[in-house]
């Protein structure tokens, strides 16, 4: 049985708070041997398509955007087009309007509604988040089981190490096309980061943005 593995949350340095070249994550999720990675960087897509152009065949990748509206983050994947956009609902149309989808990335953090009030509109929930403490995880998954809603993991990764400590899985024989990785069979592994280790990648990415800053 071969098991095809994607980390669906990574931050390029086309996000103010992450410093990973293109290159270098193409580099890492091959020696870490993932099937494919989703660029998800804060507001645009430019991380994605740069990763995109230089990948091979070897790494199945995935445009994205991690966006921040007035009712918290929403990831949109299989994207083509920036979102300009702010407003939750809006953002949804844009990304369903693209032919993409929706994932309420770490639902139990950075969100300023009710996530349970957001389910109706997203294809999937983010299940597993390493840099999640444990319960606000657990509390995700209950809520994808509760409102019998897709589960996806992805490492949130800004640093290179990060990279494939959490992986949305599924078995090669369901894998049809590319939203296969959004459908019920599906399921999620990851390691949760310490809480020594979330308060240094918390300080190392205050440090980034004060060092683009200047």
């Amino acid at each position: 049985m071969t098991i095809l593995t994607f980390d669906l949350h990574i931050h390029s340095k086309y996000s103010k708070d992450s410093i990973m070249s293109p290159a270098q994550i193409i580099k890492i999720a091959k020696e870490k041997k993932l099937t494919g990675i989703a660029v998800t960087d804060h507001n645009t897509i430019r991380g994605g398509i740069e990763v995109k152009k230089k990948s091979d065949k070897d790494l199945f990748v995935i445009v994205g955007s991690e966006i921040k509206t007035d009712r918290g983050e929403i990831i949109g994947l299989f994207l083509n087009e920036e979102i300009r956009s702010k407003d939750f609902f809006e953002v949804v149309d844009d990304i369903k309007g693209q032919g993409g989808k929706c994932v309420l990335p770490h639902p139990y953090r950075n969100h300023y509604a009710d996530p349970a009030s957001l389910i109706s509109y997203v294809d999937a929930i983010e299940g597993f988040n390493s840099r999640n403490p444990k319960d606000f995880n657990i509390k995700a998954q209950n809520l994808a089981r509760s409102q019998r809603i897709v589960m996806t993991a992805g490492s949130d990764a800004h640093m290179p190490f990060e990279i494939g400590y959490a992986m949305t899985c599924i078995e090669e024989k369901n894998f049809y096309n590319q939203f296969s990785i959004l459908s019920k069979a599906t399921f999620i592994q990851g390691n949760n980061h310490s809480q020594l280790m979330r308060f240094f990648l918390i300080c190392a990415g205050k440090s980034t943005v004060i060092l683009k800053k200047i």
